[in-house]
């Protein structure tokens, strides 16, 4: 069994092919893949939604034995057209859209199954496509667990946990919108006709997304000093789905959980995350037989442990035997 770094991944390595998709109405999806072309197939969904895959999402699998598949979900990262853009419409970009982005993108690479890997946001995705498509999902392995649920906890519960911080991310709608849906308050600025409103807006957003992610012992900000571009496009994508509901009914992928019955999965999580508490992943994993929950006792949201424990996980679905 591959044992990754030290640093709890593989060295990076480049994909070896790469292309714009067309996936309809109006959007081309980037995507690219890595690793061993003759390898296990995984396809790995980032979190925001609307924050992009990065190059670190690659060194999580064993190139040796894995073909891996990463793709910027719809006007994120590279893929067309951006949400940096103010005018664009993300009326064409739900939940739905994802899942049926995933199927013509697994289509085109020809890949009958894969093992999916989510994290964050991505774990919702990655629920919502498998209880979809479950005999497309060779294994899942689900970090920093979501079930797209509890926007109201992260938008207004956390002032109780940061008072000072909430009060500010409060303060940056209308003082009569600060009684009701944070997250529909801020769509609405980002979609300001103003310039300098949605900046502020999206500034504001994203201090906030930091401080909520910040309850871990190597924690640092990357939200709050990205590209003012950035800032604008993850924004107005995330606000447009938690005003949505995630575009999910209220409790679905619980409700559907019986469909990834014999799927074999790990669910990681942090015991200092704040962002999405212990008990989403634990109320999932106990309505999930055959499912494994790995408790990291040095983390939050992300950092510490968690790169380590994703590789370990999937250096075991990949097999014994390196190739």
């Amino acid at each position: 069994m591959g044992s990754g770094s030290g640093g709890g991944g593989y060295p990076p390595v480049e994909p070896y092919e790469s292309g714009l998709l067309e996936v309809g109405d109006g959007h081309s999806v980037y995507w690219e893949v890595s690793g061993d072309p003759g390898g296990k197939p995984a396809v790995a969904l980032h979190g925001g939604p609307g924050s992009g895959s990065s190059a670190r999402m690659r060194s999580l699998f064993d190139p040796d034995r894995y073909r891996v598949v990463l793709f910027d979900q719809r006007n994120s990262g590279r893929s067309i057209p951006s949400a940096a853009d103010p005018v664009v419409d993300l009326s064409a970009n739900t939940t739905q859209h994802l899942i049926d982005d995933m199927e013509s993108l697994r289509v085109h690479l020809g890949i009958e199954r894969w093992l999916v890997w989510g994290a964050s946001w991505g774990v919702t995705l990655a629920l919502a496509y498998a209880q979809t498509h479950p005999e497309r999902v060779s294994e899942l392995v689900l970090a920093a667990v979501t079930s797209g649920e509890r926007h109201d906890w992260i938008t207004r519960d956390m002032g109780r946990v940061f008072p000072r911080e909430w009060e500010r991310f409060r303060d940056g709608v209308p003082s009569g919108e600060r009684d009701g849906d944070l997250s529909a308050a801020y769509s609405r600025l980002l979609h300001d006709p103003d310039p300098k409103v949605r900046a502020v807006a999206a500034r504001g957003w994203c201090e906030w997304e930091d401080t909520h992610m910040s309850l871990a012992p190597d924690a640092a900000p990357y939200l709050s000093v990205a590209d003012p571009a950035f800032q604008l496009a993850f924004a107005r994508i995330v606000t447009h789905y938690w005003s949505n509901g995630s575009f999910l009914d209220e409790g679905q992928l619980l409700r559907d959980i019986e469909r990834l019955h014999g799927i074999p999965a790990v669910l990681i999580h942090g015991r200092y995350d704040v962002s999405g508490p212990l008990d989403t992943a634990w109320v999932l994993h106990r309505a999930w037989p055959g499912s494994e929950l790995v408790v990291l006792d040095d983390t939050g949201h992300r950092g510490g442990s968690m790169a380590a424990a994703i590789t370990a996980a999937t250096d075991r679905f990949a097999g014994n035997q390196r190739k």
